[in-house]
């Protein structure tokens, strides 16, 4: 992973600059915000309901918030469902349809979530994705959460996204996602105001010292820039559990956006590929081979249709494996982030997920 990639650099999928801008600074938040606030200006205000949801008993709120929503329903014929495999939020689905089709999923927000999430930068982003075809409809935005609608299929496992038929789905649908285009201009990736932002946040006695994973942060940041990945809108944190697959339909969407925004696209595509690996029991075996790789990125580039290089594919393989490394550094801050403040049992394995890089310490211990 540590060896240059080979030049050019690719054709992009689609719609794609063949020179993308390359972020020279990571940007800092009010320089984000800024940027954010004037890109997604054109979207309308969401509906706000004045109700606070309790995260630890969500049922009496979400019913609360559907007798507003859905105020033809009888109280007395909504169903629930609360679904257990959130990591930083609580969901509860209430619907009157025995198959689910009239649900409304309330989210309601982790603790202290907002110290890794910009909530409002969320919501933009979900009317964006809205916009282009790939979000459900939102219905409004609470005191600590929001409504939407529920997306018809079956969440997949790891199991499911390492099969050549549904990855094909994904690496189309990450393709689509990945040629939105909000008014024409891309701001700065959000990885390093992301990763220096969550390491400021992070307990010091977790870390070996905040000096020395700075470093290691400026090194990243120097050397995945000169590989010019496009800056395209992503997803940043496609787990298995994070799509949907409809079999009548055949195909499959992303959900949920807490951390959506724009980002190098090999980024994308390498914190995927980490994915393959699993979330709560995790084997690093599982990281796809080459061979799935470049057969995943072979339908990601054509896009359904046309052909692509064996040039551009090896480069775009190189880049993606650099990157995924950016990847593992950030969800371990992450993780320990969680472990201070979530209130959501997760067993976040992070002396496994630092023993299970072994290229990037060895890389980093050669630069």
């Amino acid at each position: 992973a540590g060896s240059s990639p080979p030049s050019p650099f690719p054709s992009p999928p689609h719609g794609l600059p063949r020179k993308p801008p390359v972020a020279e600074g990571g940007g800092g938040a009010e320089e984000e915000e800024e940027e954010s606030a004037r890109v997604f200006s054109s979207y309308p205000a969401v509906r706000r309901v004045s109700i606070a949801v309790d995260e630890t008993n969500v049922l009496p709120g979400a019913l609360q918030l559907i007798r507003t929503l859905r105020p033809q329903w009888e109280t007395e014929r909504v169903k629930t469902k609360l679904f257990t495999e959130g990591i930083t939020n609580k969901l509860m689905a209430c619907f009157t349809d025995e198959n689910m089709r009239d649900a409304v999923l309330v989210r309601v927000y982790g603790r202290k979530t907002e110290l890794i999430v910009d909530r409002a930068n969320e919501l933009r982003n979900f009317q964006v994705l809205q916009d282009n075809g790939c979000a459900p409809n939102l219905f409004c935005t609470f005191e600590n959460g929001y409504c939407y609608e529920f997306m018809s299929g079956k969440a997949l496992g790891p199991e499911h996204i390492r099969e050549s038929s549904m990855f094909r789905l994904v690496a189309q649908e990450m393709a689509k996602m990945h040629r939105i285009h909000t008014n024409g201009s891309l701001p700065k990736p959000c990885l390093w105001h992301r990763l220096y932002k969550y390491l400021n946040i992070v307990k010091t006695e977790f870390i070996p010292s905040l000096e020395v994973l700075e470093e290691e942060i400026h090194w990243m940041k120097e050397h995945l820039s000169q590989l010019q990945s496009p800056i395209v809108f992503c997803h940043n944190d496609l787990l298995s559990k994070n799509i949907i697959y409809n079999k009548t339909e055949g195909h499959v969407r992303f959900i949920d956006y807490e951390y959506t925004g724009y980002n190098y696209q090999a980024y994308d595509i390498g914190n995927h590929f980490n994915e393959f690996a699993g979330l709560n029991e995790v084997d690093y075996s599982l990281y796809p081979c080459k061979e799935v790789q470049l057969q995943w990125l072979r339908y990601y580039l054509q896009g359904g249709s046309g052909a692509v290089s064996e040039e551009e594919l090896e480069s775009l393989y190189v880049q993606v494996n650099q990157f995924a490394l950016a990847s593992h550094f950030l969800w371990a801050c992450w993780g320990l982030i969680q472990a201070q403040f979530s209130t959501i049992d997760f067993n976040f394995k992070f002396t496994l997920y630092c023993s299970k890089t072994p290229k990037v310490s060895m890389h980093y211990k050669k630069k």
